[in-house]
């Protein structure tokens, strides 16, 4: 086992560093696995590295092997895509070798139990099953809004989990869709992706369904604006500390609006005797086949310089989508 093993710590807010992890053998139901690439949750990330998460929010907002407490020091993080290289009993031992998804923070290798990870299905590389985490939150919400065939929809904010919102929405029979941001570059994106963009000022009202993924409260107003009778606005975006102000008193009453909250932790209520979290991992890691979702990997850089792309995403975030994070430089990149 390599003597050396690193993790990412935010020691203070606005302040993070590569330290080391212990590292032992794994035990009976454990796989140690050795990372591939992990990625950046940019919007929940940001927050926590900034030192934005309410204190009334600590409990709910721990991730599932995140060491430390907030504001810090803590190790957080959900996304990381690596290889199993050894295991203990008979489950564990079967995955050996194989590429697999676990909601772990930035680390070289790591020791968890083996129903912690999920293989990744044949024809999804690993440098694009950085997005399934991503896709989890976009599944969910989807759930929560529960689009229809014919259904008009708008999706506000053209970051990863908009972007995705709005690709799984276009794929419902005669749903029209719009993928609204004020940056006129996401256009290409969304060409990539199949979709329309429009610039908010541009985009079309009266709307049967509208999904808000901005992280910005400007975006929430233009969400309630263009949704039409009776329509539901789920809002994706977490703001953390920041107080949010409203316009209820427009025609917030008189349109009869639906504000539904979405958030992955918890499965919608309809879904909860059917589903669980693997099972949902387990189709969002499907549907990351199509080639077309690397549109969305906006970068990769090397381990050890994530600390300082945590500080540039964390108060410079302009242009970025999916930062991938890259372990082993023996393994192929996608352009």
């Amino acid at each position: 086992m390599p003597d050396t093993n690193l993790a990412f710590w935010i020691d203070c807010p606005g302040q993070g560093a590569l330290r080391p992890a212990p590292l032992r053998a794994p035990v009976e139901g454990e796989v140690l696995v050795h990372t591939l690439f992990s990625a950046i949750s940019r919007g929940t990330e940001g927050l926590v590295f900034r030192g934005e998460v309410p204190a009334g929010e600590y409990a709910r907002m721990r991730a599932p092997f995140q060491e430390g407490d907030f504001p810090g020091p803590v190790k957080y993080g959900y996304i990381s895509v690596g290889r199993v290289d050894d295991g203990v009993g008979r489950d564990a031992e079967a995955l050996r070798g194989r590429t697999v998804f676990c909601l772990h923070p930035h680390q070289q290798r790591y020791v968890v139990p083996a129903r912690a990870v999920v293989p990744l299905p044949p024809g999804v590389p690993a440098q694009r099953a950085v997005l399934a985490a991503n896709m989890e939150t976009a599944i969910n919400a989807c759930w929560d809004g529960a689009p229809t065939v014919g259904d008009r929809i708008a999706v506000v904010g053209a970051g990863v989990g908009g972007s995705l919102v709005a690709w799984l929405c276009a794929r419902v029979p005669g749903v029209e869709v719009e993928l609204i941001d004020t940056d006129p570059a996401r256009a290409d994106l969304a060409a990539a992706l199949g979709l329309v963009h429009r610039l908010p000022g541009a985009a079309s009202g009266d709307r049967d369904l509208v999904f808000h993924a901005s992280g910005n409260p400007a975006g929430l107003v233009r969400a309630l604006e263009l949704a039409g009778q009776d329509a539901t606005v789920v809002e994706m975006s977490w703001y953390g500390s920041t107080a949010v102000s409203l316009p209820l008193g427009a025609a917030f009453h008189a349109r009869r609006l639906r504000l539904q909250s979405s958030q992955v932790g918890h499965l919608p209520p309809q879904r909860g005797a059917r589903w669980d979290f693997r099972r949902r991992m387990e189709l969002a890691l499907a549907l990351l086949v199509d080639p077309r979702l690397d549109a969305l990997i906006s970068g990769e850089t090397d381990f050890n310089a994530l600390p300082a792309l945590m500080q540039r995403l964390a108060h410079a975030p302009a242009g970025a989508l999916c930062e991938r994070i890259r372990y082993d430089a023996s393994a192929p990149s996608i352009p």
